[in-house]
């Protein structure tokens, strides 16, 4: 087992969050995915964290899920062009 019960860990950052990708082992033997977005709060200066679990017997679901609401970004999502991202 490694540091926390984390077995496998990545991560990327996105203009001003980073996402982190964990996989990781609890006391029990149960390995699990936790996905985590971290950002600084612009109020106080703290970090935030939000997180969600899911557990092997759902992970089919939730990639099948999570590409259905990626295909509709896709196919929905206002066309701006590279110069309109970079001005927002």
């Amino acid at each position: 087992m490694g540091l926390r019960g984390e077995l496998y860990s990545t991560k990327f950052v996105a203009n001003d969050r980073t996402y982190f990708f964990n996989v990781k082992e609890n006391i029990k033997g149960d390995v699990y995915l936790n996905v985590v977005e971290s950002k600084i709060a612009s109020d106080t200066g703290r970090y935030i964290r939000q997180s969600i679990i899911v557990y092997p017997e759902d992970l089919g679901q939730f990639v099948r899920e999570f590409q259905k609401a990626l295909d509709f970004i896709k196919l929905n999502a206002p066309k701006q062009d590279k110069q309109e991202k970079q001005e927002n």
